[in-house]
C-alpha cells in the first residue's frame, strides 16, 4: 500500500464510500456459516495496522480463532458461564464500564438492552432467556471468525485510546469488504481462562473480543439499529477570533 498515492475515487465518491462504511458498522449478533478466507482476515488487519498510535507504538496484538480452535474455546467459556458456583473465579482485567451508572449513560444502556430483548421477545423477568441470549456472546454469535485483542500490561491508558482506533479500523475495513462485526466486552471476565487456553504471552492483557463474518439478515436481532445523538448535543464550537473582537 502506497500511503502517499492519490485517491482511487473522486472526492464525492470517496466521501460517500468512507461515510457508508462508518455509518453501516453496527453490532451484528447473528451470522451465516459462510467462512471468511484467511486472506480476507489478513487484508482487514493489514489495513487496520495503519491506525494512529502515540509515538507509533502500535500496541495491538490479535488472536484469530476459527474452526475447532474457536469451538473449543467457546465450549470452555460456556461451561464456566453456566456454573454459578464458579463466579468467584472470575474478574475483569480493567474497568470497561463505570462502577456506578449515571444519566444519560444509564438510560442509553437500558434502551439498547430492552430494544434488543424486545425484538427477541424476551420479557424483563425472564432471566433464563436473558442468560441464554447473553451466552451467545461466547459462541461469537455463530460467526465463523472470533478475534481476541491483547495489549502489554506495562502500557498505560493512552495505549487503550490507540487501541480503540485500531478496533474501529478493523470494523470499518470489514464493512468495506461486505463483512460485519460485533466488539465484545463480555469476554473480559473470562480473561484468565482465555489467556490460559490461547497461551497468551506473559504480560499480555485482554482488551476485548470480536465476532467477524457475514450477517444473517433473516435474524430479527440484526434489525436493531441503535440511536446516535446529533452533533449539537456533544459539540461546542469556539470562535476565538469572534470572542476577542472589539
Amino acid at each position: 500500500m502506497n500511503r502517499l498515492k492519490a485517491p482511487p475515487l473522486s472526492t464525492d465518491a470517496l466521501r460517500e464510500a468512507v461515510d457508508w462504511a462508518i455509518a453501516t458498522r453496527r453490532s451484528v449478533r447473528a451470522y451465516l456459516p459462510r467462512p471468511v478466507p484467511q486472506e480476507e482476515i489478513e487484508s482487514i488487519l493489514s489495513m487496520a495496522r495503519f491506525s494512529a498510535s502515540g509515538m507509533n507504538m502500535q500496541p495491538w496484538h490479535v488472536h484469530v480463532l476459527t474452526g475447532e480452535a474457536k469451538a473449543r474455546l467457546s465450549a470452555a467459556i460456556a461451561e464456566l458461564d453456566d456454573d454459578p458456583s464458579r463466579l468467584p473465579e472470575l474478574s475483569e482485567p480493567y474497568d470497561y464500564y463505570p462502577r456506578e451508572w449515571v444519566s444519560p449513560y444509564l438510560e442509553r444502556r437500558r434502551k439498547v438492552g430492552w430494544d434488543l430483548y424486545g425484538l427477541l421477545g424476551i420479557s424483563k423477568g425472564d432471566k433464563q432467556r436473558m442468560h441464554v441470549q447473553h451466552g451467545r456472546n461466547y459462541r461469537f454469535f455463530d460467526a465463523p471468525v472470533g478475534l481476541f485483542f491483547t495489549v502489554d500490561r506495562e502500557l498505560q491508558e493512552g495505549s487503550l485510546l490507540d487501541y480503540g482506533m485500531f478496533l474501529q479500523s478493523v470494523m470499518v475495513a470489514a464493512r468495506a469488504r461486505g463483512l460485519h462485526t460485533c466488539p465484545q466486552a463480555a469476554f473480559l471476565k473470562f480473561h484468565r481462562q482465555i489467556a490460559d487456553l490461547l497461551k497468551f504471552p506473559l504480560g499480555q492483557m485482554l482488551v476485548c473480543g470480536m465476532s467477524l463474518g457475514y450477517a444473517d439478515e433473516s435474524c430479527v436481532e440484526n434489525t436493531l439499529v441503535t440511536e446516535r445523538e446529533p452533533v449539537c448535543t456533544f459539540t461546542t464550537f469556539h470562535d476565538i477570533a469572534k470572542e476577542t473582537r472589539v
